[in-house]
């Protein structure tokens, strides 16, 4: 005679949902891309928001600094709106987009991924630096890794197929130096 275990919930129903297979992610994204040229007329990429976000902010803050600048003026100069262009819904809704896929597949929590060497100060440190430094570079680049590599690769440009070469090769050379942070 065998008694009967109660049922227990699986661990993988409280846990985090697994990720989507990279080439069905691959196909989906390839789709979105191409809706997107085609619906728009224009590709994916995130950097232009936040140039328009901080043309936005100095607009408010100083219209004649905005007026002075041929940078700024171009996007928030006089009457423009720097907020009215493609680009900007694309972005929030980017980050809604991520925000909500982490809550519906169970992985939103804030944590600080860093290896045994460096302090979380540091780590945070590191990363804003190097946030600002990438995105000071997709500005000089015209264009972020989204806007070269998905927009500009599908259209075959030479200058975003160079541009991602040397992003792969000097996050490749920095990584020499940086792993024992990492180790």
């Amino acid at each position: 005679m065998t008694t009967a275990t109660p049922a227990t919930p699986q661990k993988a129903q409280y846990g985090p949902k697994p990720y989507v297979h990279p080439y069905f992610g691959g196909f989906v994204l390839g789709i979105v891309l191409f809706l997107a040229m085609f619906l728009t007329g224009n590709g994916l990429g995130s950097s232009g928001a936040t140039s328009r976000i901080d043309a936005a902010i100095v607009d408010a803050i100083s219209p004649s600094h905005v007026d002075n600048n041929p940078y700024l003026l171009k996007m928030a100069g006089g009457d423009k709106n720097p907020l009215d262009d493609w680009i900007v819904p694309v972005f929030f809704g980017a980050l809604l987009g991520g925000f909500s896929s982490g809550l519906f597949n169970r992985r939103l929590k804030f944590e600080t991924t860093k290896g045994p060497n460096i302090s979380v100060r540091t780590r945070w440190l590191v990363a804003f630096l190097g946030g600002v430094i990438f995105l000071y570079g997709a500005r000089l680049a015209r264009g972020c890794t989204s806007g070269q590599a998905l927009t500009g690769g599908t259209t075959l440009s030479a200058g975003s197929w160079l541009i991602m070469f040397s992003i792969f090769g000097g996050a490749y050379a920095l990584a020499y130096f940086v792993r024992k942070l990492w180790n």
